[in-house]
């Protein structure tokens, strides 16, 4: 046996007794339970979140930035800051000549249109007085008046074009002033919906944050579902290597006690036997000896010397009854193994592996006990809703938004009317130009085809005649339209500048909000900090910019002072409470017993049996002789070669008997007892080796179980300790996780007051950029044409002056005085 040398290498290398050490202790990892893992909580769903709304370039632009270079020129006045605070604050006391002041720029342009209300009128019933006169024929035609009649067809031309250009805008514009006017009266009730939800969001927002705690409860509640079996399969974990290699040792223990005992009972039987073999064996080995002698000193028996001294030699060796007898030890291991080691080992091995079930079942109470903790929310989470700022006015606030959004919508319903009213007439005025533009190009078009088919003596008139007449149809229509055009120009200017330099300017300069922060420009009911209730006045500016780049309610309101938010995030008591429970936590080892008493029983009789002082070397010594001196076997061989060679054969007869008795001797009784010697070595020895180390590994085996079994509930204890509060420390890291995301996002992200200034943005983007900008360029466009209708009417009156038939014509046609002014006709027709 090769084993023992290799047990007692691995005892050695556990250590025994006290030089053990606890596995894992003071071991800083935390096994299963090691960091925590990183919950995704959900940020609020803000619904409402308003879109900004951005008018996308087109190719009206350039005409709008004229149209505001134009306003600007007209109000040169700066933002009337003390005007709009008085009418804020004492609308009574505004002063008349103050806001002709601010609007003398607009006053010119009222005074303009009022010439131009009196003068056209007039001058269209002096046209219709002198109209013979004003729009008669030409008397005479010399190289002057054909030079004249091309610069006037020119200019008409020119200025019909700068018509056409003004009315194609004036079309453009009036139909996309028609087409925004939709999008930007429904996008007011949404602007009014964003900020309503801005209110009522904060409330709601809140609560869901506070319900997001059911995030961290249901994480922890599903690890305390397998706490016990986690902290039992550490400890398992922990021990499993010395747990283990002990039972390994019990289990190797038993076998060479086992081994031992079969060893030192086979010895034993083996001995009696070879005792008894050599009192039958002596007798006849002496007798056979005798009758050998006496044959072999025969005078007759020829070459017989060497066979005398080989029969001389024919006694006992080895003798049993020398050594020393086992039955002392024999008796002390009676009975022994009790114990089915191996059946024990397996049964301990089983109730070890069981341990991470048997913890589960033995922590079971303090689970539910700690559930019920973790089942109860914090008393700061159930008030962070209710009592955050402004709550009790939230419902208010939006009552009231959700009434101003009912109550606008008829009013924008009656914008759109009125917008249908003046996209009509827009088309209308626009069409009665376009008509102006239509007689002019016809009565020119018609006026040059007549003027070049007057060098034909056979041509007719009728041409020129109808364009002259075309011409001043376009006149008089022009009459007629000016005052429409003229009041409808300076009502939608009026309107729509000041919205411009006074409204639009200052709140895209931000103006507006310097205003506003201005202590005392704004009347007591429109400050907002005693609106929202804060303690400290903010700054509009300020407050715009920060919800710009998306701050929360909680910076901009400036809501550290009358808002604890620690307070309601405090959860030291529920995690003590938590730890408090987690104290009761306990694992029972007691049914691990790693020996059973039996086993326990069997090791100590082998401990004091004297297995390692039995005489080994005595046995040995004995094994190392012979059973019979001289080989019979060659005696017997000799003995026939001697009978085949002697003279007489009656002692020839005499020689060949006693060899086959030799033979039948050694068969029969010498080689059994052989067969016996051997196995009793191989059995003395493996004895011999393995008695001196089994009583050490017999000692160590029973020192180190009872070191382990007050020991391993010690150790179970520790690792218990470090994985509950490794547990304790995850758990919280969870609670940890959620307060900080909650005071992430009550002071980042909830209620962010993106909607307010996107509401203003998407307010100033409506009312500016898709309102009135297309508002100012139709009306510019419009006075564009509605000026232009002067020169106008004077080019056509006097350019229909020409396309009549001339009075006298001179007879010589070949004078240079008389010679008609040439017009090339069709390459000034293609130009």
């Amino acid at each position: 046996m090769t084993r023992a040398p290799g047990l007692l290498a691995t005892l050695l290398g556990l250590g025994l007794g006290l030089g053990l050490s606890p596995p894992g202790a003071g071991a800083a990892d935390c096994g299963s339970f090691s960091s925590a893992q990183r919950l995704a909580f959900a940020p609020a769903a803000r619904v409402h979140w308003l879109a900004p709304r951005v008018r996308p370039p087109g190719a009206l632009n350039p005409l709008y930035r004229t149209v505001r270079r134009f306003l600007s020129v007209v109000q040169l006045n700066p933002f009337p800051a003390e005007l709009v605070k008085t009418l804020l604050n004492e609308p009574a006391s505004v002063k008349v000549d103050e806001v002709v002041r601010y609007e003398a720029g607009y006053v010119v342009c009222a005074v303009i249109a009022g010439l131009y209300l009196l003068a056209v009128p007039i001058a269209g019933l002096c046209f219709c007085c002198c109209r013979r006169r004003c729009g008669g024929r030409v008397k005479t035609e010399n190289k002057a008046t054909a030079c004249e009649r091309g610069t006037l067809m020119a200019f008409l031309l020119l200025t019909t074009l700068v018509l056409l250009t003004g009315v194609v805008c004036a079309f453009v514009t009036n139909q996309h002033m028609h087409e925004q006017m939709g999008p930007s009266v429904e996008a007011v009730p949404e602007i009014l919906l964003s900020l309503r939800g801005l209110v009522s969001d904060v409330p709601r927002e809140l609560q869901a944050v506070a319900q997001q705690f059911s995030l961290p409860q249901k994480q922890v509640l599903e690890e305390l579902d397998g706490v016990g079996r986690n902290i039992g399969s550490t400890i398992h974990t922990q021990l499993k290597s010395t747990v283990y290699e002990m039972l390994a040792s019990v289990s190797s223990l038993g076998q060479a006690l086992q081994v031992s005992v079969d060893h030192l009972q086979a010895l034993n039987s083996m001995l009696v036997e070879l005792r008894k073999g050599q009192q039958g064996l002596e007798p006849s080995v002496q007798e056979c000896r005798k009758r050998l002698l006496a044959l072999l000193e025969g005078p007759s028996c020829q070459g017989c010397t060497e066979a005398q001294n080989r029969a001389r030699a024919l006694e006992l060796g080895a003798d049993f009854h020398q050594v020393s007898p086992v039955d002392d030890v024999l008796h002390r291991l009676k009975g022994v193994p009790e114990a089915n080691f191996s059946s024990m080992v397996q049964e301990e091995n089983s109730t070890f592996n069981a341990l991470p079930l048997l913890a589960a079942l033995q922590m079971a109470d303090v689970v539910k006990e700690l559930k019920k903790v973790v089942a109860q929310k914090p008393e700061g989470l159930k008030t962070l809703a209710e009592e955050f700022p402004g709550w009790e006015a939230a419902a208010h606030w939006s009552q009231a938004l959700e009434e101003v959004e009912q109550r606008s919508r008829p009013y924008l319903q009656e914008v759109q009317r009125y917008e249908k009213h003046r996209w009509i007439w827009g088309y209308v005025l626009c069409s009665g130009v376009l008509f102006v533009v239509v007689c002019n190009l016809l009565g020119l078009n018609l006026g040059i085809w007549g003027l070049s088919a007057r060098e034909n003596p056979s041509h007719s008139e009728a041409k020129g005649e109808a364009g002259a007449r075309l011409l001043l149809i376009g006149v008089g229509f022009s009459f007629l339209i000016a005052a429409p055009l003229i009041l409808l120009v300076f009502a939608t200017f009026l309107l729509g500048g000041n919205v411009q330099t006074l409204v639009c300017q200052s709140w895209e300069s931000k103006e507006l909000y310097k205003f506003a922060d201005t202590p005392g420009n704004l009347p007591p009911s429109m400050n907002l900090s005693q609106l929202l209730g804060l303690k400290k006045n903010i700054s509009i500016f300020l407050a715009y910019h920060q919800c710009k780049e998306g701050a929360a309610l909680w910076s901009v309101l400036q809501l550290n002072d009358s808002y604890d938010l620690e307070k309601h995030l405090n959860i030291s008591q529920y995690t003590a409470k938590l730890q408090q429970e987690l104290q009761n936590l306990k694992v029972d080892m007691k049914n691990l017993d790693l020996l059973s008493p039996a086993a326990h029983r069997d090791l100590e009789a082998l401990q004091s049996s004297g297995l390692e002082k039995i005489h080994y070397s005595s046995f040995l010594v004995q094994i190392q002789k012979p059973v019979v001196n001289t080989n019979m076997e060659m005696l017997a061989q000799e003995l026939e070669e001697l009978a085949r060679t002697q003279d007489s054969s009656v002692l020839g007869q005499q020689l060949q008997q006693e060899a086959q008795e030799l033979k039948d001797l050694y068969r029969e009784k010498v080689l059994p007892q052989e067969s016996l010697v051997a196995k009793l070595n191989l059995t003395v020895r493996a004895l011999a080796s393995e008695a001196p180390n089994l009583q050490m590994e017999t000692s160590g085996v029973l020192d180190k179980v009872t070191y382990l079994k007050g020991e391993l509930p010690t150790w179970a204890t520790s690792i218990l300790r470090n994985e509950s509060e490794c547990f304790l420390t995850r758990e919280v890291d969870y609670f940890s996780q959620y307060v900080a995301w909650v005071r992430e996002e009550v002071t980042q992200r909830i209620a962010t007051c993106q909607p307010l200034s996107g509401a203003l943005d998407n307010s100033r983007v409506i009312l500016c950029d898709m309102m009135a900008d297309p508002w100012n360029a139709f009306w510019f466009c419009l006075a564009w044409c509605t000026f232009f209708l002067i020169p106008s009417i004077i080019f056509a009156v006097k350019t229909s002056k020409h396309f009549h038939p001339i009075w006298k014509r001179l007879s010589s046609t070949g004078s240079e005085e008389t010679q008609l002014f040439h017009i090339p006709r069709v390459t000034s027709l293609k130009l």
